[in-house]
């Protein structure tokens, strides 16, 4: 075998630009060749901090909620409820305005308790992906490697959920509202119940939110996360109900509100009975008084609290 010279040229580092000729190695078989250092740059722009990469991640978390920025698979199911919650309005104002109804056959604080199935398949299909998939691919480290702490993280993550809740369960109520404007109802009837419904919204929106991050966060399987959402929004919400009908059918209604106080949902009920002069969904229609109703808004705000508390408290056993 005969060894043959090769064309390939030797190149040896340099720290910064240099040109290797001809001249400077000694053989004419080498072409002229520059060699670049193109090493990493330090960042001189400005800094923008936690407040900006908390603001991110809530932006982002409240996009991802109903899939935007994600795959056109993610989107189908969070905008397939969002139209579920809307139709029903739209219909009862199209029928209201075709009948010159006076007022709407439905309440505006009735209309989340009504389609309280919605918002809990909604809040266990989302929940999970927005805290779940970080602690299942182990992304949670990512976050806190920035200048971005744990109590950012859990705000940001609680306030997009929340967002994204309000903007479900309210969106039908504006569309209530402009319905009866159309048909011309009574304004000062319909912007007070207006008020009193987004009130009621908004506090459900911070119960179930908070609820349902808790819930998800225990665990990185997202099938484990959905069971457990939908057990405690929906599930409860179920046996509350049939157990206050059984006591109504037997007698005890006085037990009837009390009861009230194991399901998230008949505790926004409770509240804005006793509070917003909302008519009670319970079996008679036996809500609280006004002294129930504060035990009922002590409650809601514990869990408000202690679901905060909780996930903080859970992303602290988050290790690095």
């Amino acid at each position: 075998m005969v060894n043959t010279p090769t064309n390939r040229p030797r190149c040896r580092p340099h720290s910064e630009e240099a040109a290797v000729t001809a001249a400077d190695t000694g053989r004419p078989d080498v072409a002229q060749t520059r060699i670049h250092n193109i090493g990493y740059r330090s960042y001189d722009g400005p800094r923008l901090g936690r407040a900006y990469a908390r603001r991110s991640l809530y932006s982002q978390s409240l996009r991802g909620a109903y899939g935007l920025g994600r795959s056109a698979k993610s989107k189908v199911l969070p905008m397939i409820l969002f139209a579920v919650m809307c139709v029903p309005a739209a219909i009862i104002v199209a029928v209201a305005v075709q009948t010159k109804m006076s007022e709407l056959p439905l309440d505006y604080t009735r209309y989340a308790i009504t389609t309280q199935a919605i918002i809990g398949l909604y809040i266990a299909s989302q929940a999970p992906q927005s805290v779940s998939r970080d602690l299942r691919f182990r992304t949670v480290p990512l976050y806190f490697s920035r200048p971005i702490e744990r109590g950012d993280y859990v705000t940001a993550k609680y306030a997009a959920m929340a967002s994204a809740l309000f903007v479900l369960t309210a969106a039908p109520l504006v569309v209530l509202y402009l319905g009866s404007l159309l048909a011309k109802m009574d304004f000062a009837d319909q912007t007070a119940g207006f008020g009193q419904g987004l009130v009621s919204v908004a506090l459900l929106s911070l119960l179930f939110a908070g609820l349902g991050l808790v819930m998800a966060a225990l665990t990185p399987r997202r099938g484990f996360g959905v069971a457990a959402v939908i057990a405690v929004l929906t599930i409860s919400y179920g046996a509350v109900s049939t157990v206050q009908a059984i006591a109504d059918v037997q007698g005890s209604t006085d037990a009837v509100p009390w009861l009230g106080l194991f399901s998230p949902i008949t505790l926004i009920d409770g509240v804005q009975t006793a509070f917003l002069g909302a008519e009670s969904a319970f079996p008679g229609g036996q809500g609280p008084g006004t002294g129930t109703g504060a035990i009922y808004l002590l409650v809601v705000l514990a869990l408000i609290v202690g679901s905060y508390a909780a996930l903080m408290r859970r992303y602290r056993k988050v290790g690095l």
